[in-house]
């Protein structure tokens, strides 16, 4: 049965963005920083377009783990772009160019409706009105009996984790302190989450856990 994985990469102190998100800092102010250990990565620069260069390590395997049997994403709003409010125009088409590294559907929860952006690759953007459930069996069924991915930001995470509709998380750690932005995990009950570790992986710059949810 299809899965719905979260792999995102926190702060020491919890954070997934830095504070102070726009245009010019689309991960609010530091929040590049978290990503640091993936981007000299042979995997990051091939899923960009990089021509084959980059670094082998132990997050190699973690990366090449986590894109593996992914058929469909889901992300917020805030993590397509800087966008509030209603859509102005069609002009915005994401942080990611022309050919978004996805190459499959994405769906973008928003409060505002829009119609499907077709991308170059092979990613479609369709942008869902009416709540999580939705959103996550409109994902399902594109996937076609592969996981659904996670992407984020904190809002829309911590939304599924209260709702217990999470199969897998799994968690690059970065030795970094943020001190505010967006928390992972925020407004979760004590308990709300039964987990079960399966592996932990030491890399430069990183630590990678996961667990799976009970």
């Amino acid at each position: 049965m299809a899965k719905l994985r979260l792999h995102i990469t926190m702060s020491l102190d919890g954070y997934v963005a830095g504070p102070d998100q726009d245009e010019d800092n689309p991960l609010g102010v530091g929040g590049l920083e978290l990503h640091e250990w993936v981007f000299p990565l042979r995997e990051f620069q091939d899923m960009h377009g990089g021509g084959g260069g980059g670094e082998t390590n132990a997050s190699s395997a973690v990366v090449q783990e986590r894109w593996a049997n992914i058929g469909a994403t889901i992300m917020g709003r805030n993590m397509f772009g800087p966008i509030r409010g209603q859509w102005p125009d069609d002009s915005w088409r994401g942080w990611w160019g022309e050919e978004p590294p996805y190459h499959h559907p994405v769906f973008v929860l928003t409060h505002h409706s829009r119609e499907p952006l077709q991308m170059q690759g092979g990613t479609v953007f369709e942008f869902v009105t009416d709540g999580i459930e939705s959103a996550l069996a409109r994902a399902k069924d594109a996937a076609q009996g592969d996981d659904v991915w996670l992407a984020g930001g904190a809002s829309v995470v911590n939304q599924y984790l209260a709702a217990g509709l999470v199969d897998e998380i799994d968690l690059s750690i970065a030795p970094l302190v943020l001190g505010a932005g967006e928390r992972l995990f925020e407004g979760l009950e004590r308990g709300s989450l039964k987990l079960t570790q399966i592996r932990a992986v030491d890399a430069p710059g990183v630590t990678h856990i996961k667990y799976q949810v009970n």
